[in-house]
């Protein structure tokens, strides 16, 4: 059932440009792009041609290699490309509140590391970081200090949000969102060109580091895939058995896919499991090997740039000194349960938005939407603390064990007593009245995040999902945290503490709950399990804390997949009509394949092309008056016996390309997809003769065959279209858009909601 494909980018024995290439918004034939890559080199071949000639064996040593190769350029480009925006985004965070007198290119992290000046309280005050008010006005503290502080917050917010969406809308439109649901319908072998392209590259790495310094409520983890994909794109075309063939390359982004959250989280292994939970359609074992080599380079790049300064990947690496107790489960499975019912509200809530943006004027106006939202968000987050730092540092804060040295607010408790010997770990103690305070503050923080990433999910600036969805769960884990440990500390008599929570002991530890709340929230809006249970504790390097995060995390799925099964990836891939059919989905419904193929009772006849009775006119006519991709080849109108399939782009590059190269073709010459042409009188026009470009053995179901067996095949072969026969007469043609168009009208949504081929 393989098509045979040698020959296929032939006609009268030459090869033939643009035969076997795809148009833009169409699904790759990955069975055919399957055999191009087996004709490339025949099994034996490369074996034999070796012991003829030294530099034949060299050829076939490079293309073996050439895949390892092109992996090591991919880590080391976007480790490379990740580190410049870390650094970058850093520093223009930094900016929004004052100005370096050492070098203005310091952030104010580095600009205080040199000082003499510093003292361990204040550590992040020093005479050579000055706010905009000490600069412009003089004062660092006063109302008037407040007020001009503020303006310059929201003013530069509001420049780094304008310079992001215009250089999106004037450069690359594409480069706009998070770019997970496309790369996703990508690697299912659709094509969407530009997408993964040098512009897309550039724009998105540039307004990447302007929208996440602007303080709207997103991430950079979700565009740094798209960008290492863009990457693994670009570098495709370094190599010909990639370059020329569309499923060879889809392997390579899949891998490309796990580097960008290599680098991201600095989570190699994470990475890996990533592109092969969440996002790969085909992912064979080469790729895991292939994968796990690039993500391996990528991450080593980053350290070696090593962007904060702190020797680790990533901004938020936190270590725990006390394990937990078993009763500690019952509050990680109820952040579980939150984290699922904020993944439903959140996906619900954005499709509803950004259905809203496409059907109504809002969706005309881009830039002035992201202005409104970006003042929306600086006005709000400035007079609150923790939404006025960067999520990443906020995450940071709130994943933080305090100990004797941190001088946080929400480490300021009341009367603290001596550390237990050997240890940094202080004993639970009663919260302050700065951690009260901090509570409230928090409170007010989880509200705006929850409303305002909402609204900024889907803007035409670059947005990650990941850093807003773990802030969101940070916060609930450390509000929770706090009240069970200030629980455990007045009730310490309660059954459920006695035993193992005495007085004076270290029992609960809130950063743990914020990292659990974190790992439940991104759970409930991307359904990941595996992978993000391996990326949150590559994240934090606490290995005896996979437990709480499996318990959190299933829970987490559990509860969104109640309330609705499509993660926000899906739920956006269907939102845009992109032809994706998901792999995870069951079909259970019993229709048959007669029920779904086309033309249907009282639609006119299907097209077909026959083996030797049409002209080139004739074929022509055929091409201009319908829309179809391709066309089966049968014996005769009457006995419509199948002979094979015919791409229809194919066809007229074929027809164009004898009609200028080949003499004596012309609209009369007959056209025969027979392997033998009979003799042909003197008189008549010369012959086109296109067996070469016709697909021999296309897939074929007969018209009793279960659809739920037609779908698994589409699913597991990544079939365009299959045909559909009765005793070996062709009856019709089921293409992937009329799967996914009966699957819609299954679920009562509108089937025309899928808009491409």
């Amino acid at each position: 059932m393989v098509p045979s494909s040698s020959g296929l980018c032939r006609v009268g024995g030459e090869p033939v440009p643009g035969v076997g290439t795809y148009e833009d918004f169409n699904t790759i034939d990955w069975v055919r792009e399957k055999s191009k890559d087996r004709d490339r080199h025949p099994r034996g071949k490369i074996a034999t041609k070796s012991k003829e000639s030294t530099w034949a064996l060299v050829k076939g040593i490079s293309d073996a290699f050439s895949g390892w190769l092109l992996m090591l350029l991919i880590g080391l480009m976007s480790g490379a490309l990740a580190g410049g925006i870390d650094i970058s985004a850093h520093w223009m965070t930094d900016l929004k509140e004052g100005v370096c007198l050492n070098g203005f290119w310091f952030n104010h992290e580095h600009c205080c590391w040199s000082s003499n000046e510093t003292t361990f309280q204040e550590r992040d005050k020093c005479p050579q970081w000055k706010s905009w008010a000490e600069l412009i006005i003089g004062q660092s503290e006063g109302p008037f200090a407040y007020i001009m502080n503020y303006l310059l917050y929201v003013s530069w917010a509001l420049l780094f949000a304008f310079l992001a969406v215009s250089l999106v809308r004037a450069f690359a439109p594409y480069a706009c969102g998070s770019g997970i649901p496309e790369i996703k319908t990508i690697l299912s072998g659709f094509i969407i060109r530009g997408y993964l392209g040098k512009w897309t590259l550039i724009i998105k790495t540039i307004t990447l580091v302007l929208a996440v310094s602007s303080g709207l409520s997103l991430g950079k983890e979700g565009p740094l895939v798209h960008v290492a994909c863009c990457c693994g794109n670009i570098l495709c075309h370094l190599f010909t058995k990639y370059r020329k063939n569309e499923a060879k390359r889809r392997e390579v982004l899949s891998a490309a896919a796990a580097v960008g959250v290599s680098v991201a989280f600095g989570a190699p292994i994470g990475g890996v499991l990533f592109s092969l939970e969440e996002v790969s359609y085909y992912f064979p074992l080469k790729t895991l090997w292939r994968s796990f080599f690039a993500a391996l380079v990528a991450a080593f790049t980053l350290r070696s740039i090593n962007p904060f300064g702190n020797s680790r990947l990533v901004l938020f690496y936190v270590e725990f000194h006390t394990p937990w107790h078993l009763l500690e489960l019952l509050p990680f499975v109820l952040l579980g349960i939150f984290g699922g019912a904020w993944g439903a509200f959140f996906i619900r809530a954005n499709i509803a938005w950004c259905r809203r943006r496409k059907s109504t004027r809002l969706g005309h106006y881009p830039v002035l939407e992201v202005l409104v939202v970006t003042a929306a968000t600086a006005v709000l987050a400035f007079p609150n603390g923790y939404t006025r730092m960067s999520t990443s540092e906020l995450i940071s804060e709130l994943f933080n064990d305090c100990g004797l040295l941190d001088a946080s607010q929400l480490c300021t408790y009341a009367n603290g007593s001596e550390p237990k010997s050997g240890g940094n770990a202080l004993p639970d103690r009663p919260a302050g009245a700065e951690v009260y305070s901090a509570m409230w503050q928090l409170a007010l923080a989880l509200l705006f995040k929850v409303l305002v990433t909402v609204v900024t999910f889907g803007m035409k600036v670059p947005s990650g999902l990941f850093i807003p969805s773990m802030a969101v769960g940070a916060i609930a884990g450390r509000l929770l945290g706090v009240a069970v440990e200030q629980l455990a500390y007045y009730h310490h008599d309660w059954v459920i503490f006695r035993g193992w929570c005495s007085p004076g002991a270290d029992c609960i530890t809130p950063g743990l709950y914020a990292m659990v709340g974190a790992a439940a929230c991104l759970g409930g809006v991307t359904r990941m399990t595996v992978s993000l249970v391996v990326i949150m504790f590559e994240l934090t390097g606490g290995l005896e804390y996979i437990v709480p995060l499996m318990a959190a995390t299933m829970t987490s799925k559990w509860v969104a997949d109640a309330m609705g099964r499509e993660g926000i990836y899906e739920a956006h891939i269907r939102l845009n009509g992109y032809p994706f059919l998901e792999p995870k989905e069951e079909f259970s419904h019993k229709t048959l394949a007669m029920d779904v193929m086309r033309p249907r009772r009282g639609d006119p006849p299907l097209s077909v092309l026959t083996r030797d009775g049409m002209t080139v006119e004739d074929v022509e006519g055929l091409i201009a008056d319908t829309t179809y991709s391709g066309f089966p080849v049968v014996v005769s109108h009457e006995s419509q016996r199948l002979m094979g399939f015919v791409l229809r782009r194919d066809l007229i590059i074929s027809i164009e390309n004898a009609r200028k190269r080949q003499d004596g073709v012309v609209s009369s010459s007959r056209i025969f997809f027979a392997e033998y042409t009979p003799p042909q009188p003197a008189s008549s026009p010369a012959p086109l003769k296109l067996r070469g470009i016709m697909d021999l053995s296309p897939f074929t179901v007969t018209d009793h065959t279960a659809m739920d067996i037609v779908v698994d095949i589409f699913r597991k072969l990544g079939l365009r279209q299959c045909l559909v026969t009765h005793n070996g007469r062709l009856l019709g043609i089921i293409t992937k858009k009329d799967i996914l168009k009966h699957m819609a009208q299954i679920a009562n949504r509108d089937p025309d909601s899928i808009l491409f081929n």
